[in-house]
This record gives structure tokens, sequence and C-alpha cells, in this order.
């Protein structure tokens, strides 16, 4: 029985702790920032993600307890958030050298700040109870767009931080660094925030409204058999069309006018306008 209460019972895809209570939130946000998870191995990665499938198709092995799911459900939060953070700073503009340290603060920020609007929106889904059956499956559907496009936006922002404080170079029509602008840095992460933005919207909002189209079809209705892998397909040439649009939105080098940009760089250069490296 000590057991139980220590350890609640697991739900896919909702916290172990009591969100309606500080305490609960609180060592929510402390077991997602878990330095623990950053020396995990391939191995554990591999079992948990094991365990959760095994979960959703009814078919844990004898013996795996509540604790060992809830376990294995932080470690793939992070290891998705990870990957996003690391995207991030790969392609962040790199005319300015990272301390390791603010590096580390926007990683933290990046993965805590993008894990618990996922799960916030996702709880709140779950708790609206007025709504009809249909409209819960359709809002169900469609809730990982805003969640993923906002964490997308405090993704970026939190990885690249530090571009904000110490500016990125501008270069005049011969290439030449004429200058550090926090100006231009805030133009580059704005407009990389918007093309994560725009990224999934079409992979999380076209696949369903199409699915739940062909979901009628009397075909798929006696062949459910189907479903998965044209759903697969559909998945697969959504993202093949929507990658290519939103990174294409803005030039990775983007122009911006001196007259907009702070008063030493226009007195360092005749040129009317210059250029960025925004960044992917």
């Amino acid at each position: 029985m000590a057991e139980s209460a220590a350890c609640p019972v697991f739900q896919l895809g909702r916290s172990r702790y009591d969100q309606g209570s500080f305490l609960g939130r609180l060592r929510h946000f402390v077991d997602i920032i878990d330095p623990s998870t950053l020396f995990v191995s391939e191995s554990r990665l591999k079992e948990s993600l094991k365990l959760l499938e095994d979960y959703k198709h009814g078919t844990l092995p004898p013996g795996v307890s509540d604790l060992q799911l809830w376990e294995a459900q932080k470690i793939k939060q992070w290891l998705n958030q990870s990957h996003n953070a690391c995207v991030n700073y790969a392609n962040r503009n790199a005319t300015k050298p990272t301390p390791t340290t603010k590096f580390l603060q926007g990683y933290v920020g990046a993965v805590t700040s993008a894990v618990s609007i996922a799960v916030g929106l996702n709880i709140l889904i779950q708790k609206a109870n007025r709504l009809s059956p249909a409209t819960r499956m359709i809002i169900q559907r469609l809730v990982p767009f805003p969640a993923v496009a906002s964490a997308n936006i405090c993704n970026v922002g939190l990885m690249r931080h530090n571009e904000l404080s110490e500016g990125i170079d501008v270069l005049d029509h011969n290439g030449k660094v004429v200058g550090s602008s926090k100006i231009a840095a805030k133009h580059a992460i704005a407009e990389t925030a918007f093309t994560r933005v725009v990224l999934p919207m079409p992979i999380f909002v076209l696949p369903p409204i199409i699915m739940s189209y062909l979901e009628r079809l009397r075909f798929l209705r006696s062949n459910r058999r189907l479903l998965l892998p044209i759903h697969s397909l559909v998945c697969l040439v959504t993202f093949g069309l929507s990658l290519p649009v939103a990174i294409s939105l803005f030039p990775q080098m983007s122009q911006i006018e001196v007259s907009r940009l702070e008063p030493e760089i226009a007195m360092a250069t005749d040129c009317k306008v210059v250029t960025y490296n925004k960044g992917l």
C-alpha cells in the first residue's frame, strides 16, 4: 500500500505527480530536468521505448511495475526534446562563440519548457469533459500541432538566447563584417521560430483531416489493417512537401536595411543594406 501511494498508477502521456498542487508541479519539473538522463545508454533507451510500446498494445510482460513505466516515459520525453534542442543549437548563427555555461542553461530551459507545454496541453484536453466525444476526438488529433509549435518557439529562443545578448555579425556587399547587431539577431531568431511553427503545421493538421475522410471509405472499413500503412504514407508525403516549403520561407542569408540597425553599424559602412546569417 505504501509503495502504491508513493508511485501512482501509470498513465501514458500524463505526469507522475499531481499537477493540481504546487509541490506536485515542482516535483514534475525537477523530474524533467534530472541530469541523470544525460547518461542513459542506448540499450536502456531501447528498453524504455519497448516498454511503452508494449503498454500501448496491452502486451506488457508480467512483473513490470508502474515505477518502471514512469521512468521509461521520462527517458522518452527527454530524448525527443533533447533532439530538438541540439538541432536548434547546431543550426544557430555561429558567428559568435557560445560559452558552455550559457549553452547548458539554454538546454535545460528549452527541454523544460518544451516538455511542459506539450504535457500541459494534453492534460487540458483530457479534462475537457463538457465537449462531445466527436469534438474531443477532433481536438485530440489536432492538439499535437499547438503543442509542438509552442515548444519549438521556446526551444529556438532558449537555445539561441546568447545571440540576443551578444548580437550576430552583419556583412556588407563585399562580405566584410561591419559590426555585431542585436537587432539583426532578433530578426534571425524570429524568422527561424516562425519557420519552426510552419514546419509541423501541415504534418499535424493535414493527416488527421485526410485520415478522418479516408476512414469513412467502405474499402478501409473492411480492411482495417491497411489504416496504419496508409496513415504512414500520408504523413510521409506531407512531411516531404512541408519541409522544403518551411525552410524556403526566408533565405538563410537574409538582408536588412542599415537604418533599422544600431547607430554604430550605420557609421561603420556606406551600404544601405547588410546581410546576416539567420541559421536554419
